[in-house]
């Protein structure tokens, strides 16, 4: 078990809730075909991708090794993304090791798990989803130039030395969510204002929503109140939203990350608010999908997180075996609201009830083809 300083005793009880429950809900695994997004040329910054249908690989040749690095364990995303790499790992029989650096504020800690993980498992192959946007680009050319795929998962680097990219583009996610927020205020001569909280600076996904969403909004009658940057734990959401509403009780809406949303939710109901001030998300969890169902948030656009964690140990495994791969893609972004939630598979971008944090697989003896 590798987690941050001060969780062992938390995730020790977590990985033996999530092995005794993770059993019942392995076999959920016919997430495939999946409509995804190919972007054309990869990494391009024009936004240029086209729809696909993407097919996974079968069973690996051999139990390769795996490192995964994710940002923290503090919010459901995250643990979608756990769900999905495992779930993946699973099925095609290779070694996970999977390690949690804490929060968007330990990007040291994230730089010295991923030299324990690649060192200590003898690794051949690692996954990021990393904490900054530049500060792991040292780290990841130096696996490069060895030859091992670095996969970049779902939060964008600036390094141009990855094999490849499984990511929406957060540009898209905070267009997404803006454009809706449009919609709801078609005459442009009456004035609102939304507090925006797009989540941790130095992120590459944050400055991406944060774009998307501003350009959304540029000639909408929305007025967009600064909220203030900050790590996606609740404690942190919940203060900058309280601030805002402390200097701008007339706003009309708030908008920001799901964490920031669940905050909202809560603060709003305290402060008799909720039927003032409408809330809206620009990723999906289960938090949002519950204010959803209560008419507490308005809506969320979604990366299906699970989905795309099970393509980054797809993308590896093909690395790895010298398989033909997309180089830059991400599973095509859905808006869910009231209306469309039943349509949506949750199973894309939520945790299975009963999971708890796995942070290792070790395939079975005689389970490669």
């Amino acid at each position: 078990m590798r987690v941050a300083t001060g969780l062992v005793s938390l995730f020790s009880l977590a990985i033996v809730g999530g092995l005794l429950t993770f059993s019942a809900v392995a076999a959920e695994d016919e997430w495939y075909p999946v409509a995804v997004d190919v972007w054309s040329p990869p990494f391009n910054t024009e936004h240029q991708h086209a729809v696909q249908q993407y097919m996974p690989p079968e069973p690996a040749s051999r139990p390769w090794r795996i490192c995964a690095s994710i940002p923290h364990l503090k919010d459901d995303y995250w643990l979608a993304v756990n769900f999905g790499l495992v779930s993946e790992a699973k099925r095609l029989g290779v070694t996970l090791s999977l390690y949690e650096a804490g929060g968007y504020e330990n990007l040291a800690t994230q730089q010295s798990q991923i030299a324990e993980c690649m060192v200590k498992d003898n690794a051949q192959a690692l996954i990021v989803g990393a904490i900054s946007a530049d500060g792991l680009n040292s780290v990841i050319a130096d696996y490069s130039d060895k030859g091992i795929p670095v996969i970049d998962l779902i939060n964008g680097v600036s390094s141009d030395k990855i094999t490849a990219r499984v990511a929406a583009d957060f540009y898209d996610m905070g267009m997404a969510a803006g454009k809706y927020l449009a919609k709801l205020q078609p005459d442009t001569s009456k004035a609102a204002k939304v507090a925006w909280f797009p989540g941790p600076a130095g992120a590459a996904w944050v400055a991406a929503g944060d774009m998307g969403f501003r350009a959304a909004l540029n000639e909408s009658a929305l007025t967009i109140l600064d909220g203030g940057f900050g790590d996606t734990g609740i404690t942190e959401q919940t203060r900058l939203v309280e601030a805002v509403l402390d200097s701008h009780p007339d706003i009309d809406f708030i908008a920001g990350t799901a964490v920031s949303a669940e905050a909202a939710v809560q603060v709003l109901q305290k402060r008799n608010l909720e039927q003032q001030i409408k809330v809206i998300a620009y990723y999906f969890g289960p938090g949002i999908y519950r204010g959803i169902k209560r008419d507490a948030i308005l809506a969320a656009p979604s990366d299906s997180q699970a989905v795309l964690a099970r393509i980054s140990i797809d993308q590896a495994v093909r690395a790895l075996e010298k398989q033909k791969l997309i180089r830059h893609l991400g599973v095509t972004i859905k808006m869910v609201d009231l209306k469309s939630l039943p349509e949506f598979d949750l199973n894309s971008s939520i945790a299975p009830a009963g999971f708890r944090p796995i942070f290792s697989v070790a395939p079975k003896a005689g389970s490669l083809k």
